[in-house]
């Protein structure tokens, strides 16, 4: 059973051949990021992964800000 607010994001090398997925399902992160790249929306992505909530995903989405906040290379120009 899911712990309550557990991690989004889990990987193990006998799941997905070691893909990132959501926590609790075998759905790899990279789906939801090509749905959005291919113009879908977070709700068709929920529609059709009925496994991953909107709170994995969307904590997903602000694990994805914080780690291009965190790798950008700043302007010098500033």
């Amino acid at each position: 059973m899911p712990e309550s607010n557990p991690a989004p994001l889990r990987r193990n090398l006998k799941i997905m051949s070691g893909a990132v997925v959501f926590n609790w399902t075998p759905v790899p992160v990279t789906v939801l990021i090509d749905y959005l790249d291919s113009e879908g929306s977070l709700a068709q992505f929920l529609c059709d992964f009925p496994t991953v909530s909107r709170e994995q995903a969307q904590a997903t989405l602000r694990l994805a800000r914080q780690a291009f906040s965190r790798h950008a290379d700043e302007d010098p120009a500033g």
